[in-house]
């Protein structure tokens, strides 16, 4: 495999794709962040947090308001001590909050649901959000004047038709369309600058006609598309504010990419040429997670993603405990899985901010080079179970490699000429 490095031709800009979902705490310590400083994430998505429920205290906008008869206007009607908290570790940490309006999956819902009721008056459910914005951007109620631009209406509301089964919208798609109005609407009247988005689509797979077994896709895969459908037409009928389109995946890495360029493509047909694109739930086969080949899938994914019309993605997650999707740190000795380090490479990228072209003649491994001044850096994922022979066509001198592979995570390496099996590469390079 021929990999050849043009570092004078600048072809875009580096993306923010390594975002990632809940951060690593365990309630309510925070000392676990540093490894997101080291990373450079630049985005935490505020969905599941804590716990069921957030542990009744974290970001749910009933954990916030939990009298919903309380009087939005009045600071004692908010109990913000805990999300405080979290969201103040993760500005000291560099990372901006990524804040999900609404409430945690309730997976036993079919049993009893408890706060997944569409509001039963959706402009009050806008003013309450209202002074949450207020209390992180503009200091009301003892506050802060925190840099966060990125407010979500919901998540995956499509979840299911039946509404008896549906984990995080006990109501119809109708009704979501007009809650969605309504506060879209209202917060962006009371914020023209910040970006107000929705709705975390639970994704495409109707294109691909994927079974998901970690997204639970099948039989689900008409309804995303009709809900879908419903919501963009309502928001282009209604003139609702759209900054931003939200959706997931758990797909592989060629189909995760087919439906980032679906996104944009849809968005365009319908008119919003401006609203961004964010896959802010994306996990490739994390049943593999704390092995080398997970590492290399994730970097194939953020690799590709760059390539792409989409905006900005964030992982799901980055917790810290007993879940499959926790993928990124050890919940038995609190230190980084191998995937991990995929973020920190592609960190490496970020930083340089100017993207270079790079092109390999090889399908299904995925490349991406960076530059600025007279440093470069490339990164190099190989997700499938054979070894490549590589030669790197390169301006300038090789300064370090670092590998992750299988017995090697994070390892200073001499060039390899032979780039392993699941494996994930970074170069560095003086010209």
């Amino acid at each position: 495999m021929k990999i050849q490095i043009n570092s004078d031709k600048i072809i875009g800009t580096i993306k923010p794709m390594h975002g990632v979902g809940q951060p690593p705490f365990t309630n309510p310590r925070f000392k676990m962040f540093h490894y997101l400083t080291e990373a450079g994430i630049p985005y935490s998505r505020l969905h599941d947090v804590g716990g069921a429920y957030g542990n009744m205290r974290y970001v749910d906008v009933p954990n916030i308001f939990r009298d919903f008869d309380a009087d939005p206007s009045d600071p004692a009607s908010y109990d913000f001590t805990f999300t405080d908290l979290l969201i103040t570790a993760l500005i000291k940490s560099g990372v901006e909050p990524f804040y999900r309006l609404g409430v945690t999956i309730e997976v036993d819902s079919s049993i009893k649901a408890y706060r997944i009721f569409p509001p039963s008056d959706y402009k009050k459910w806008a003013v309450i959000c209202e002074h949450i914005i207020r209390h992180y951007t503009e200091g009301w109620a003892d506050g802060f004047n925190y840099d966060m631009k990125y407010w979500e209406i919901w998540n995956e509301p499509d979840n299911d038709e039946e509404i008896l089964d549906n984990h995080l919208w006990r109501g119809t798609k109708e009704e979501f369309y007009e809650f969605y109005g309504v506060a879209s609407k209202h917060l962006k009247s009371c914020f023209p600058h910040l970006k107000i988005g929705g709705y975390g689509s639970c994704g495409f797979y109707f294109i691909t006609d994927s079974f998901v077994e970690s997204a639970n896709s099948s039989r689900r895969l008409g309804y995303f598309k009709v809900f879908l459908d419903g919501f963009i037409d309502y928001v282009k009928e209604n003139g609702c504010p759209f900054d931003f389109f939200s959706w997931h995946s758990y797909d592989n890495i060629e189909n995760t990419l087919v439906y980032a360029h679906y996104a944009r493509e849809r968005l365009d047909e319908a008119g919003f040429t401006d609203t961004e694109t964010i896959c802010n739930e994306w996990n490739c086969f994390a049943k593999y997670r704390g092995t080398a080949r997970h590492a290399a899938l994730v970097a194939g994914v953020m690799l590709g993603f760059q390539n792409t019309p989409l905006d900005s993605a964030m992982f799901y997650d980055a917790r810290f405990g007993i879940s499959i999707y926790g993928s990124l740190f050890n919940p038995l000795t609190a230190k980084p899985f191998p995937a991990y380090y995929a973020f920190t490479s592609y960190n490496e990228l970020y930083k340089l901010k100017n993207q270079i072209e790079v092109t390999l003649d090889k399908k299904l491994l995925y490349a991406v080079g960076a530059k600025c001044e007279n440093r470069v850096a490339v990164v190099i994922s190989n997700p499938t179970d054979e070894d490549e022979e590589i030669f790197l066509d390169t301006q300038g001198k090789l300064t370090k490699c670092i590998i992750t592979t299988e017995g090697k995570t994070n390892e200073q390496t001499p060039i390899p000429s032979v780039l392993p099996k699941e494996s994930v590469l970074l170069i560095h390079i003086e010209i």
